[in-house]
């Protein structure tokens, strides 16, 4: 079978790898995905008479097995209809069941329990017209076959996994710059609140917002209000982007008295986190400006990286953020720092907020995981994106802005469509803000100019006792001009259409 690396970041579009057996398979799975599957069936399609590897799509292993018959039908139709949708429905299909074993049991005890799963994704991929050419159980790092009855290349108890690095698929992703970011657990666990002794405080903090924004966006004007609050969240937030570019502990005079602040374990860096994070981070998607610093590859540990990020924002700011991204257009303007330094820091306060969406705002975190995707799909990194857009999905399962990109990022389609819409809207926006202060000042030079003049037809008519007339021949005060002067403040519409209803 040949793994085609188109949907991969590689070298050539055309280069290919031949994978021979159970064992390379099962190996090359992880280079697949991007990550580790753990406790998740995984379905990819074979395209051709080669075997060309093509759409895949991945789900957790459902508990019950009463589920189990309308989670197979579910992922083969899944399969097939992205296949179509792309113009190349597959030929074949390749199944993974991974899953590590439970308290007492071996890998081999998975295999068995998993079998009648394996069965049924048979049967309704053969419903559908198309053959599974192999049904593989990982676990307990060995791999099972369901279809292969030849014991000596793949015998009941298992065959161990290849070691790590050693096979010609790790070495030609490692060539061509691929990445396995741990495994799925891992990844999620970035993306969830961790518990501990700050929860509390964060929880209190986000009813202290709710219970402060809330009301500022129905009392009166309920869409000015909505506006400031808005203006106010983006300020914040392009403040604190700014915190992550040049990363520091929090040592302001109100957040250093702040006893809330102080009981978080994270509130200041080590010095080995400080030197690491001075180091650049060298991608082909970040453009870095002068005098940023960007977190290195160098820090393995993602706990460490994000114990450092989680001590630049207080309890305070997060919940305002959170509660702020609720506004639909809100969000859809923190979704244009999506490339270079603001993108890369940006995708790290999204993750932020996403871990402080506690108990009982699990569904906020819908808005920040959904940011978390999309700057990640923006930046190259599909495979967190996938991962945070099905929790953002999780969350919130009618979340459209979520649907969407989930849809999008899983039919490999470009971002590139979604980043010009949204750059088109902040130039536009931009233009906009630009001419409102013009227009301002032209309206206060002329007000000023000709209250001049009045004053100077004044005093020409003290002196030759034609005041009067001479006044009458002036601009009269008031009118629009002098009555409202333009403030330089750009004007907000309401909620114009979007890319989403959400």
């Amino acid at each position: 079978m040949n793994a085609n690396r188109h949907e991969n970041s590689g070298p050539s579009r055309t280069q290919q790898i031949t994978l021979r057996g159970p064992a390379e398979l099962a190996d090359a799975l992880p280079f697949m995905l991007g990550f580790h599957p753990t406790d998740s069936v995984v379905l990819v399609g074979l395209h051709g008479e080669r075997g060309r590897f093509g759409g895949r799509v991945r789900l957790g292993i459902p508990s019950s097995p009463r589920e189990w018959a309308s989670t197979a039908d579910h992922l083969a139709e899944c399969l097939v209809e992205g296949g179509a949708r792309s113009g190349a429905r597959p030929d074949g299909v390749v199944v993974f069941l991974c899953q590590d074993p439970a308290p007492g049991e071996t890998g081999r005890h998975v295999m068995e329990r998993l079998r009648p799963f394996s069965q049924r994704l048979r049967t309704a991929c053969g419903a559908l017209d198309i053959p599974v050419y192999e049904v593989l159980c990982i676990s307990d790092g060995l791999y099972f076959s369901y279809c292969c009855p030849d014991a000596r290349c793949c015998p009941p108890d298992g065959t161990p996994l290849a070691l790590s690095g050693t096979t010609v698929m790790a070495a030609t992703a490692a060539y061509a710059g691929m990445q396995v970011r741990g495994t799925l657990r891992d990844m999620e666990a970035r993306l969830k609140p961790a518990g501990g002794p700050g929860e509390e405080e964060q929880r209190a903090a986000l009813d202290a917002a709710a219970a402060s924004i809330v009301p500022r966006i129905l009392e009166g004007s309920e869409e000015q209000g909505r506006v400031n609050v808005r203006e106010e969240t983006l300020r914040l937030a392009r403040e604190i982007l700014r915190r992550f570019a040049n990363p520091k502990p929090l040592k302001s005079p109100k957040t250093a008295k702040s006893p809330k602040t102080a009981k978080f374990p994270e509130t200041a860096m080590s010095p080995k986190t400080r030197t690491a994070s001075k180091a650049p981070k060298p991608s082909a998607n970040t453009a870095n400006p002068p005098g940023v610093t960007i977190p290195g590859r160098n820090l393995v540990d993602t706990s460490e990286r994000d114990a450092a990020d989680d001590a630049l924002i207080t309890p305070e700011e997060a919940a305002t953020l959170i509660l702020g991204l609720q506004d639909r257009v809100t969000r859809d303007r923190a979704a244009e720092w999506m490339e270079g330094w603001e993108g890369t820091a940006a995708l790290r306060l999204w993750r932020v907020l996403a871990r402080r969406c506690v108990t009982p705002y699990q569904e906020h975190a819908a808005a920040p995981l959904t940011l978390v995707g999309w700057t990640a799909w923006s930046t190259g990194d599909e495979p967190t994106a996938r991962v945070a857009l099905g929790l953002a999905l999780g969350a919130d399962p009618e979340y459209v802005f979520a649907q969407l990109l989930h849809q999008a990022c899983n039919e490999g389609l470009d971002p590139e469509s979604l980043r010009s819409c949204l750059r088109s809207e902040r130039d536009s926006r931009t233009a906009s803000e630009r001419i409102a202060p013009a227009s301002s000042r032209r309206v206060r030079m002329r007000a000023s100019h000709r209250q001049g003049t009045r004053s100077a037809l004044g005093r020409a008519g003290r002196q030759t006792g034609t005041r009067d007339r001479r006044a009458a021949a002036g601009v009269r005060p008031g009118g629009p001009a002098a009555d409202r002067p333009g403030n330089g403040s750009p004007r907000h519409g309401g909620q114009r259409g979007s890319r989403s209803g959400r």
